[in-house]
């Protein structure tokens, strides 16, 4: 219960940063080595689910990311000409049905989390975007908490229907 309420934290805590646009604070919630990714999603028969999002490492991702390209995003957000968030989009992150892999202890380095997500953007006077899916994460104990070392954000779109993906999921 400690673990479970630990990881729910980790993720509120990180919800907050990236609502309250501390962005910087939130790539130190990222391991050096993170993957962050978006699969596509495509529509599939029922007898074939398992190719439902182009998940595998020669596909094309919506978002297939590690910290370098994820704190450059941060950089040109911060100078203030970044035509996507110029001005800042206001969110609202929402992260629900958070799920430790089985057998996980308190002790383990890394763990598995499942979650759902919904991502609420809105900026200008009508640009609104709704982002609903699950995530995947890998979490990596650190000396001072936890750091995502992977993410797979499985979004529930097959078409995108956003204005951009200039903000963070």
């Amino acid at each position: 219960m400690a673990l479970q309420f630990a990881v729910e934290r980790f993720y509120a805590t990180e919800a907050n940063l990236l609502d309250e646009r501390r962005f910087e604070e939130w790539l130190d919630l990222l391991a050096d080595d993170v993957r962050y990714r978006i699969p596509m999603a495509q529509n599939v028969s029922f007898s074939d689910m398992s190719s439902e999002y182009l998940d595998d490492d020669l596909a094309v991702h919506w978002l297939d990311e590690g910290k370098e390209t994820l704190t450059h995003r941060v950089r040109q957000i911060r100078t203030g000409v970044h035509w996507a968030e110029e001005p800042l989009s206001r969110t609202s992150h929402l992260v629900t049905n958070v799920l430790l892999e089985d057998g996980v202890t308190s002790d383990d380095i890394e763990i598995r989390v499942k979650s759902h997500i919904l991502s609420y953007r809105q900026r200008l006077a009508d640009q609104e975007d709704v982002l609903v899916g699950r995530r995947h994460d890998t979490l990596r104990r650190t000396g001072s908490g936890w750091s995502i070392s992977e993410r797979t954000i499985y979004i529930n779109q097959t078409v995108y229907l956003g204005s951009s993906f200039s903000h963070f999921i």
